[in-house]
């Protein structure tokens, strides 16, 4: 089976992030979005883990649920008391995974370790999975006995190094898993290039060697980091860094897991061992686990477009200074308008420290379909290391619905058209991988359904973000026709 996963987010004590992060709210929103497995978030904040402990049970397998009294609270009782019968009649309304019905919690937190190495700042996040309450607990307090404000926020700055926290991690819960987060973000990343790494070895040390996955960020796609030859061994994983729960699921990683397997070990060996290692007898022979579980694999990512984020071009918001990579070598990397550093863009940090160019990985756009008879979406993969997992760019739902209608995200009316389709189809990934595009166009209209079947073959256009700026997604290209609303099925899909 498949298992969708979003495992970086954050709680309501995390600054800058909604009230409506709770462990209820995270759960109904990774339902809603059709997310299988999603992080606590923040367990070391001690209020957090409090709220997790309160609304958490173990399943016995690392994992955790909703209690079930909360569930049945929830949406449980109404699973299927929502869903127009006529919708029920669709055949791509029959495939949505039980998980995605109840999702299940992993605990994830995230650092901010600010400190000095090599006479120069650094300032990366990381990512700590663990796979029970009492790492948990152990790794908060020695972090608390080393100096560490954990309540200060719910993703807190520490003095840590990269190596000490690694050091600290692994002493406690050697089954853990460290992943740097957004890795190329320039400021707060291992590979930024503000305050980050040339690469893992210098910022883990002894340690680098169990670092066995990045988290690609907003701003970089899987292909930017086939780029560079010290991953080729790591996973590279997605996910939203979501602070509101509309926004979980932006980014995520689809788990290929055996049929009843779901465990954090099961996550932990599709990590370990990448799916372009499976064939390799040398590492066959290391796996101790049953064969159902070290059959556990990535599957595909689904990506953020690159262009979207907000670091992927150099620039400076404040003088309206943006530049490709091509211009940025032409004229260098200070502001020509205020003399000041411009911010180096992502795509331009990969280039620097990249092993081989895009040229050589030989990508390759293939149209797929994830399900039988379902539609085909446009993924990508490299010739060159064939085994690697292959990616597709999305837009979230919210943002098509809102371009196709001509309507502010947050407006009531792209918000009933979207709670209406996500109703329907049992979820916004359903909607955006596998729901057919003449049942989409009957449940919201044929430009809604025209709008999701641009983004799925990429038929879009995008003014690429910078500087803390995220970029602009455009469906239809200037003087492009655009499918004619509705009227009658947009009234239709408000109630």
């Amino acid at each position: 089976m498949h298992v969708i996963a979003d495992l970086q987010l954050h709680s309501k004590f995390s600054r800058a992030v909604s009230k409506d992060m709770t462990i209820p709210g995270i759960y109904e929103w990774a339902r809603r979005k059709g997310i299988g497995l999603v992080a606590t978030g923040d367990w070391t904040h001690p209020m957090w883990m409090r709220e997790i402990s309160e609304h958490l049970e173990e399943t016995g397998q690392g994992l955790f649920r909703l209690k079930r009294a909360q569930a049945e609270e929830n949406f449980l009782d109404r699973q299927l008391g929502e869903i127009d019968s006529k919708v029920l009649e669709m055949p791509s309304a029959k495939i949505f995974s039980p998980f995605a019905l109840d999702p299940l919690f992993l605990l994830a937190t995230e650092v901010s370790c600010i400190y000095s190495q090599g006479g120069k700042g650094r300032r990366v996040h990381t990512l700590i999975w663990v796979p029970t309450l009492d790492s948990a607990i152990k790794i908060s307090k020695e972090m608390t006995r080393r100096g560490c404000n954990l309540l200060s926020d719910g993703r807190p700055i520490i003095g840590l190094t990269s190596i000490e926290v690694a050091e600290l991690v692994f002493g406690i819960e050697p089954k853990a898993l460290v992943i740097p987060a957004h890795a190329w973000t320039p400021w707060f990343a291992v590979f930024g290039s503000m305050s980050g790494f040339a690469s893992l070895t210098e910022a883990f040390g002894p340690y680098a060697d169990r670092i066995y996955a990045v988290e690609t960020g907003l701003s970089s796609n899987p292909a930017m980091n086939w780029q560079i030859m010290e991953l080729d061994n790591r996973s590279i994983v997605s996910f939203s860094d979501a602070h509101s729960g509309p926004k979980l699921g932006r980014e995520a990683t689809v788990f290929s897991i055996p049929d009843g397997k779901l465990s954090y070990q099961a996550i932990y060996e599709a990590i370990r061992y990448p799916i372009r290692s499976q064939a390799s007898d040398n590492l066959k022979a290391k796996r101790s686990e049953s064969e159902a579980v070290s059959s556990s694999h990535i599957s595909y990512t689904i990506e953020f477009y690159p262009e979207e984020g907000k670091y992927h071009f150099t620039g400076h918001r404040a003088c309206n200074i943006r530049w490709g990579p091509q211009e940025t070598h032409e004229k260098g990397t200070t502001c020509p308008v205020c003399g000041k550093p411009l911010t180096q863009g992502v795509v331009q940090r990969v280039e620097e420290l990249a092993s081989r160019s895009e040229q050589d990985l030989q990508l390759s756009a293939f149209s797929d379909q994830l399900l039988a008879g379902g539609p085909k979406l446009r993924m990508t993969k490299s010739k060159k290391f064939p085994n690697r997992p292959p990616f597709v760019m999305l837009v979230s739902l919210q943002e098509i619905i809102a371009e196709c209608i001509g309507s502010p995200v947050q407006s009531k009316k792209t918000q009933a058209i979207y709670m209406k389709l996500t109703d329907h189809f049992q979820g916004e990934f359903n909607v955006l991988l596998h729901a057919k595009q003449e049942d989409i166009a009957a449940v919201s209209g044929e430009r809604i359904a025209v709008g999701v079947t641009k983004v799925r073959t990429g038929d879009i256009m995008i003014d690429p973000g910078y500087d803390g700026v995220f970029g602009v997604v455009k469906l239809w290209k200037d003087g492009e026709d655009k499918p004619l609303i509705d009227a009658s099925k947009e009234q239709l899909s408000l109630f």
